[in-house]
């Protein structure tokens, strides 16, 4: 199985959906924690769900499971927390809700999933955080699109 990442913002419509179309992506899970926000753009919740069938052929899932809490957002938004205590908060949170484990038992048998969140990179978003934890425990092979 290969485990998709995306982020939509610095994205426009036509390159988020044509990013993936081209890697055939048959599901999106949405793993942000608030899916209806003004910002999403063209990436809010009912929307989304609206455009990814239309356009890409695929399902829509908002999974909270995978989500950070409020609490653990708030203060790495407000610089309470740096990114090495925030990255050891969610790794924490990963085992403590076994998202691996919630995974292999929904989306193992999917071919080409895509995690979402708002973060244009990787580097410093959760969805990174779970998709390394879906690589090292069940064998997926990642990409960021």
């Amino acid at each position: 199985m290969t485990l998709y990442t995306i982020g939509f913002t610095q994205k426009t419509a036509r390159e988020f959906f044509e990013k993936l179309k081209s890697n055939n992506v048959e599901l999106l899970i949405d793993v942000r924690l608030n899916n209806q926000s003004q910002l999403a753009g063209f990436t809010k919740g009912k929307d989304l769900e609206y455009f990814l069938k239309e356009i890409v052929g695929c399902k829509y899932e908002h999974q909270l499971v995978y989500a950070p809490t409020k609490e653990l957002l708030s203060d790495y938004k407000s610089k309470k927390i740096d990114w090495d205590a925030y990255t050891e908060i969610f790794n924490s949170l990963i085992v403590k809700r076994d998202m691996v484990g919630h995974f292999a038992k929904h989306y193992l048998d999917k071919e080409n999933a895509v995690l979402l969140c708002s973060e244009a990179l990787p580097d410093m978003c959760h969805r990174r955080l779970v998709a390394e934890a879906m690589e090292r425990e069940l064998g997926v092979e990642v990409k960021h699109l």
